[in-house]
């Protein structure tokens, strides 16, 4: 599943293409994704300016101007993939040339500037919302989410806070959507990793300079994925189509058995399974 590495990647990606531009047609293919789509979607975005387009956490926000947003989640397999660019580096160059249709392609937005928007999703594990802007912070999905990892309000003292008096293992409170939003398995092994902390560790138990090496870590760790497209493991592509390349940048995920590579440490990384998810460390220098 994209973590926020990839739905911002994909944000930036679609932003050229529909901030500003007002959606000239709206089509909506099949009635539902994981659930159902809100009530005349598609002559509710048919018309409609995108302001802005924003993320919390692994949700896509278009805010537009009918007082409404629209919530887009990825799922598991789902992609936004933006064509009709002549230049993909210079931002309002369009063309009216767009890949055939495809079995997955669910909801189509047509922008009044030429660009296509198109949400593709063979699990359909994805979802879409349609929402009051001023009801957003309210909706089931976003309310009770922790801070940005990459906002002012995530930093150590946060951290420690929420840490304070938990016996459950770190991995397990970095993936606690409700303590900070957007970290899945991928990002939450690397920055335990860059920061020297076993995955099993109970949180509460972590000192303050390691909880200040760990907030470092987790920013460090998502503003490289961002840099590089995030990470391409199964279905992921950035809006253009093109890959991610963090996944070969992974110092541990996914690399059980190979050489630790931090520096002098001659450890060999190694998997464990954490509720039910794999966990890649170092037990040489991860403590």
């Amino acid at each position: 599943m994209p973590e926020l590495p990839e739905v911002e990647t994909v944000r930036r990606g679609l932003a050229p293409a529909m901030e500003g531009a007002a959606i000239a047609r709206a089509e909506i293919r099949r009635p539902d994704l994981r659930w159902p789509f809100p009530p005349d979607m598609g002559p509710r975005l048919q018309g409609a300016r995108v302001l802005r387009l924003g993320r919390r956490s692994k949700y896509l926000l278009a805010e537009l101007d009918r007082g409404e947003t629209l919530i887009v989640h990825l799922g598991m397999s789902g992609r936004m993939v933006v064509s009709g660019l002549a230049a993909p580096h210079v931002p309002g160059r369009f063309h009216h040339h767009h890949p055939a249709p495809e079995r997955h392609d669910h909801v189509v937005l047509d922008m009044d500037n030429g660009a296509r928007i198109t949400f593709n999703d063979p699990r359909r594990f994805g979802a879409i919302d349609l929402v009051a802007t001023d009801a957003l912070a309210a909706h089931p999905l976003l309310a009770a989410l922790g801070p940005e990892p990459l906002g002012n309000g995530f930093n150590a003292a946060y951290l420690r806070a929420r840490f304070a008096g938990r016996r459950a293992p770190v991995k397990a409170a970095l993936l606690d959507q409700r303590i900070v939003a957007g970290l899945g398995n991928i990002y939450v092994c690397e920055a335990l990793h860059r920061a020297g902390i076993a995955p099993r560790r109970a949180a509460g138990r972590i000192s303050m300079p390691r909880i200040e090496r760990l907030t470092d870590a987790i920013r460090a760790t998502l503003r490289d994925a961002i840099d590089a497209g995030g990470s391409s493991l199964r279905d992921y592509r950035q809006a253009d189509g093109e890959l991610g390349y963090f996944q070969h940048s992974f110092r541990v995920y996914g690399r059980e058995g190979a050489p630790c590579p931090s520096p002098d440490c001659a450890g060999t990384v190694r998997r464990i399974v954490q509720s039910g998810r794999s966990s890649f460390w170092c037990p040489r220098c991860q403590r």
